[in-house]
């Protein structure tokens, strides 16, 4: 071997060797910098409070500490179409290098050598989002090289997928907008799931210079943007030159939309029980929520100044809200509409009777077409009147409730006792508010008692839920809190019995039948103006007043709340739900099938006066309450259920379900053959009008 060629093999040894040396010792130096500099990565970045609905789409967000919008991003719901044109036009060999595009940093240095000016700044997605977390002012060679540090870095930790996620959070888009979720639902109205190419181009736009592109500030400086990145994708080969072409004429709307604020009461009540939370989920439904209100603030409009309305829509199933409106307007100054009138405590008129007939015919003291008297009457000094100041004589019971009037109604609370009615609504969760150390008397019958629309609402769960109230539920509680459990405000019988009235009262002028029961209210001074309606599965309840309690003159339930009401319904968007079937047993018996008793309804005082001789009101001894009654086989065979008494007057009238089961008779045991298993209510009454039940559970 020649000497010259032995010294050009060393030589060749050497320089390889050094450039060994000095890879290795620059592995060794980046890694002794990585450590003594790790890159500032948190494990998630601060973004804005998100409260979305049972389906996970926006209500409301909060904006950061800092004033900021900005939202998590997840890749899969962000169009495919745009996250392919940002790769394209920013960083087309993002998915192969580490961090840094050697090719794309020479062109640009030799551009800059060229033009004496920097004309592109070879920066990959990764370069872009390390500027992101740590802004430098000056494009300095400096600033460069520890963007490519940092670039490194970051590749070495986070997949290119979470690069994408982040930086599609933190990218500039003018004002105090980040990320493409926020800079596309301000712009656009919409997630950035479906993009048209317009829409995405310009998003592909704006971070260069967010100022200058703004659409709502400078609409043609971002169309020239969005422009300039199709034709860069046409003369790339990523688009064709007539789909660039339609997308260039596609229209935007120069301006800034505002986020959504839908719910404003709920949300604000779930941000203050969770505040740490990033991301809050509700039981309402976007579309419901919207639908509602868009009614109440229509409604708050032809109402007039200073008039505000609220509106509960749940499902009487399991509890959950579906929409709440707390206020017309949850900015309006002029109707405190930062008050939730969901919540707040007022006079409910006359919205409780329903409950009161109910009670009364649970207890067999009448039914559907017993007579009862509408004149001037007297309880120890509590002296009723109408709204109309009018009286209407003797009328049936289920006309009473239809026309809402309030003798009537008062006869039977006295009759069934508040105290009895008030215990109930316990049962049911809701607890009535009374002044301090006053007992529960005939004026909560009228409206002379304080609760809030949730309650209502609430109590109304168990008309369409056959006499099983739920507690209601939006998951802005806090976390740890369970609704009231269900419980039996009514029995099932006597909650068919109140819908079948109710749901044959005449809707509002203009209104179309919908197949609900509703019911309405006014509060005394015409402060309040109520209307709850139900159908087989959801229940409505509309409030309108003022937030300040102040006086309206000719405000009523029927006037200003009902047509609410059926609007709600009609734009809530939940499709029509029948009331349901009577139970086993139940039906409307008419005037002729009614035994003697409760033809007419008589006072409590005629009725004590009439047993005065002192016989002890009647008692069912057996079946006991609540007992489960196995009667065999089903049918002809099956073995009757012997009846048995104490007390009373003869001759007694025997009634199941609300059904006659005989004549009148004197003797004290009876015979009863169920024509089906389930719950019954078993009733006996007595010459003098007394009463007493049990219910049974026939298997």
């Amino acid at each position: 071997m020649k000497p010259s060629f032995k010294r050009a093999i060393r030589a060749t040894a050497s320089v390889i060797v050094g450039l060994a040396a000095l890879a290795a010792s620059s592995v060794g130096c980046f890694l002794a910098l990585d450590r003594a500099y790790p890159p500032p990565l948190p494990a998630s970045l601060t973004v804005s409070t998100e409260v979305v609905d049972r389906d996970g789409e926006l209500l409301r967000a909060f904006a950061t500490p800092e004033g900021r919008w900005r939202f998590a991003v997840d890749l899969d719901a962000v169009d495919r179409n745009f996250v392919e044109l940002l790769i394209a036009y920013e960083d087309k060999r993002f998915w192969d290098h580490d961090g840094v595009d050697v090719i794309a940093l020479l062109r640009a240095a030799m551009q800059f050598v060229g033009n004496g000016r920097i004309v592109s700044g070879g920066s990959t997605l990764s370069m872009q989002l390390a500027r992101l977390m740590e802004p430098r002012e000056s494009r300095s060679i400096g600033a460069k090289l520890s963007q490519i540090f940092r670039a490194v870095q970051i590749e070495r930790r986070l997949s290119k997928r979470e690069i994408l996620e982040r930086y599609l959070t933190l990218a500039p888009y003018g004002g105090n907008l980040e990320g493409v979720r926020a800079a596309s639902l301000a712009y656009f109205g919409k997630e950035p799931g479906r993009l048209s190419l317009s829409e995405a181009a310009l998003l592909v736009a704006l971070p260069q210079l967010p100022e200058r592109r703004r659409p709502d500030r400078n609409p043609d400086g971002a169309r020239k943007a969005r422009d300039r990145v199709l034709e860069r994708m046409v003369t790339a080969g990523r688009l064709d030159a007539a789909e660039a072409a339609r997308a260039a004429t596609e229209e935007f709307v120069a301006a800034r939309r505002p986020l959504p604020a839908l719910a404003a009461h709920t949300t604000a009540a779930a941000l203050a029980n969770q505040p740490f939370a990033s991301r809050l989920q509700l039981t309402i439904d976007r579309r419901v929520q919207e639908g509602l209100e868009a009614v109440a603030r229509d409604a708050a409009a032809k109402l007039g100044p200073k008039l505000s309305v609220a509106i509960l829509l749940a499902d009487a199933q399991n509890g959950d809200i579906l929409g709440a409106v707390g206020s017309a307007d949850y900015f309006d100054a002029t109707r405190s509409g930062w008050i939730d009138m969901t919540r707040a405590v007022r006079s409910p008129g006359s919205t409780l009777k329903p409950f009161i007939y109910g009670l009364a015919m649970e207890q067999g003291l009448v039914a559907q077409e017993t007579m009862i008297e509408d004149r001037p009457a007297d309880f120890s000094g509590y002296r009723p009147r109408n709204f109309d100041m009018s009286y209407q004589g003797d009328v049936t019971v289920r006309r009473a409730l239809q026309l809402s009037l309030n003798v009537p109604a008062i006869r039977l609370l006295d009759a069934v006792g508040p105290a009895r009615l008030t215990a109930r609504f316990r049962q049911a969760g809701v607890t009535l508010r009374l002044p301090p150390g006053e007992a529960p008397g005939l004026a909560i019958g009228l409206g002379g008692v304080g609760l809030s629309l949730r309650d209502l609402v609430q109590l109304y769960t168990g008309l369409a839920n056959r006499g099983r109230t739920v507690g209601l539920n939006d998951g802005s509680q806090p976390p740890g809190t369970t609704a009231a459990p269900a419980a039996t405000v009514l029995s099932a019988d006597a909650a068919w019995q109140v819908a079948d009235m109710l749901s044959g009262v005449t809707p509002p002028e203009g209104a179309a039948r919908r197949g609900i029961a509703y019911k309405t209210g006014t509060s005394y001074g015409y402060r309040d103006a109520w209307s709850v309606g139900y159908d087989g599965r959801y229940v409505v309840g509309v409030w309108v007043g003022r937030a300040d309690a102040g006086a309206v003159p000719g405000l009523s339930g029927y006037v200003s709340a009902a047509p609410i009401l059926f609007e709600a319904f009609a734009k809530s968007g939940l499709a029509a739900v029948p009331l349901p079937p009577p139970p086993s047993g139940a039906r409307r018996p008419t005037r002729d099938e009614l035994p003697v008793t409760m033809e007419r309804f008589a006072p409590l005082e005629e009725r004590v006066a009439a047993a005065a001789a002192s016989e002890p009101a009647p008692r069912i001894v057996f079946p006991p309450e609540g007992a489960r009654v196995d009667l065999g086989a089903s049918g002809e065979k099956a073995t009757p259920l012997v009846l048995k008494l104490q007390g009373g007057r003869a001759p007694f009238r025997w009634l199941a379900n609300g059904r006659p089961l005989s004549e009148p008779m004197r003797r004290r045991t009876a015979t009863w053959q169920p024509d089906g298993t389930g719950q019954s209510t078993l009733t006996v009454i007595d010459a003098a009008g007394r009463a007493a039940s049990v219910r049974v559970f026939v298997e």
